[in-house]
């Protein structure tokens, strides 16, 4: 997939990398192999999404909108996926370059024997949630109502942390599949609850619904974990280290840029993406600023503390059969490194 080109920028204007630079660490948990020199390494790549573009993704399209991939030599093409499981099945068979996974697609890929890393947090707090008709008061009210869930693993798992995490009895929910149609199976009072991702449908439903209940699974009990965080097979982290220090940095400019303005930001994701909802982008990153600083203070950035109780976490609550391995699973080398001021950042 990765291929040499003349295509160059420059980068114009300046943004705020204070933000990025504040008490950047490498940590290094995984192994890298290749030496990353810190070469420009001018070639084309592709970053497959995880979802349907969406706010959590406007740094992305912001890095590419504004050069900044370009200015670090490599110039990122975006792809949408056809289904959820698109993003594994095409990083693992090496029809992309980068994909950002769920955390929870990730630990499951890698104890299905897919040697993924992940390089960088993108959203790095919890995105999941239940949510509720407006007469639920809390989580222990679910017990003895239906509940809808999508299907996948981490869905029950969230579900069981969050009823717990309250005080309640997770096996007394009546617990059914709704597939991705939270929001439709709440306006139409089909369940009493469902899981989903607060940042999208949550927005969606208290439009629809007014008065709507959000439980969020890191209020319950649930380490703060990086809930989208960008993948890569480790032959390439291996063969193209400089390709992944690149993407790295340019995305963590665009996320810089993202907090700095966010309009202008959403504008980007828009101008790119032409069917997406400006007005939903707006609304969705006016509550994503905490996300996309996490525990570590910068975009970007992977906290070893907070991914081992992540770990722990997985396993207690039987989206893995074992907890993952941290330093198997993640480098810490160039999300947590400081970001040179080369390219007017």
């Amino acid at each position: 997939m990765i291929c040499p080109v003349s295509r160059h920028a420059t980068l114009a204007g300046q943004i705020a990398c204070a933000l990025l630079a504040a008490g950047a660490i490498a940590l290094g948990l995984a192994a890298c192999g290749g030496d990353d020199d810190g070469a420009r390494p001018d070639v084309d790549a592709t970053l497959l999404l995880d979802f349907t573009p969406n706010g959590v993704h406007a740094g992305i399209y912001s890095a590419v909108a504004r050069g900044y991939d370009d200015a670090e030599g490599v110039a990122l093409t975006i792809r949408q996926p056809s289904s959820s499981s698109d993003a594994v099945k095409l990083l693992a068979a090496g029809r992309a370059d980068f994909a950002v996974l769920d955390i929870h697609d990730l630990a499951l890929a890698r104890e299905l024997g897919n040697d993924l890393v992940a390089v960088m947090s993108i959203a790095q707090r919890p995105l999941a949630a239940i949510l509720a008709q407006p007469d639920v008061a809390g989580p222990r009210d679910l017990e003895g109502r239906r509940v809808g869930v999508t299907g996948l693993p981490s869905d029950e798992a969230v579900l069981r942390s969050i009823v717990e995490g309250a005080g309640g009895d997770p096996d007394r929910v009546r617990v059914t599949t709704i597939g991705f149609n939270a929001v439709a199976a709440l306006v139409a009072r089909r369940v009493s609850g469902a899981t989903a991702f607060w940042n999208v449908e949550g927005l969606a439903l208290e439009r629809e619904r007014p008065g709507s209940r959000q439980f969020r699974v890191e209020d319950y009990g649930a380490p703060a974990y990086p809930e989208l965080v960008l993948v890569v097979r480790r032959t390439f982290l291996q063969d193209e280290p400089d390709v992944v220090r690149a993407t790295v940095d340019a995305l963590r400019r665009g996320y810089a840029f993202t907090l700095t303005d966010p309009d202008s930001s959403a504008s980007d994701l828009v101008d790119q993406v032409p069917d997406a909802s400006r007005e939903q982008i707006v609304a969705q990153l006016d509550v994503l600023t905490k996300v996309f600083l996490g525990p570590t203070g910068h975009p970007g950035g992977l906290d070893e503390d907070v991914l081992r109780r992540w770990a722990r976490w997985e396993a207690r609550f039987g989206i893995t059969r074992e907890p993952p391995d941290v330093a198997q699973a993640f480098t810490t080398r160039y999300a947590n490194a400081p970001l040179d001021d080369q390219t007017g950042g």
